[in-house]
């Protein structure tokens, strides 16, 4: 997320600190600002307080200069605010807990071992690469209830792979936040799919800010 950085206010700084610095996170809906981040430079405010010393390489006894840091939790609700739609969550690809889900679509009169052996050949194969992918196979769910399902959660790629699909040795590819389609080779998904997350993430983060 983009966020503004700066220093507090007199009024605003830690209480007993020299000075705080902040990233605030800008919420679309309200105008207003969230504390993402902060850090406060202490001094030896405490250390006089509560007498915090160390021996120093003269073997004198000094107080201690303290700083204090935080990111707070909130932070992820700020996310879900800045990046999600009225669908549900769109999460970025770095900390999305699955980046990729692989939707068979197998219809009646299709040759479905061929297709489900082909969806697990590309999960295997993202999964070599590192990327957190998940293979929805389930039979007591039709595609449309995945799709929803994957896009309540915020995956940020679905990739369908149905007969036409598996003719032309390729899979259809679905970008979560802004829903653009397109067709990528099987035997180049290794290789493309890491590159479409970045690509990803620069354009949610272009787009916040």
């Amino acid at each position: 997320m983009p966020v503004v950085k700066g220093k507090k206010s007199d009024d605003e700084r830690f209480a007993g600190a020299y000075f705080t610095t902040t990233t605030e996170i800008y919420v679309p809906v309200s105008g207003r600002g969230i504390q993402g981040a902060t850090s406060h430079q202490l001094g030896q405010n405490f250390a006089k307080m509560f007498e915090i010393n160390f021996e120093d390489q003269n073997s004198e006894k000094k107080q201690v200069w303290q700083t204090s840091w935080g990111l707070s939790t909130r932070s992820i609700g700020a996310m879900i605010m800045v990046h999600s739609d009225d669908t549900g969550l769109v999460l970025p690809p770095k900390v999305a807990h699955t980046q990729v889900v692989i939707i068979p679509i197998i219809k009646k009169g299709d040759d479905a071992a061929a297709i489900k052996a082909a969806a697990e050949k590309a999960y295997s194969s993202l999964k070599a690469a590192g990327v957190r992918v998940d293979l929805d196979d389930r039979d007591n769910y039709n595609p449309g209830f995945k799709y929803n399902h994957w896009e309540l959660r915020g995956t940020p790629i679905r990739l369908e792979l149905g007969k036409k699909d598996f003719d032309n040795q390729e899979v259809r590819c679905c970008k979560r936040h802004d829903g653009v389609k397109s067709q990528i080779k099987q035997d180049t998904l290794a290789e493309e799919i890491p590159k479409l997350l970045e690509v990803i993430h620069k354009e949610m983060y272009d787009k916040a800010l």
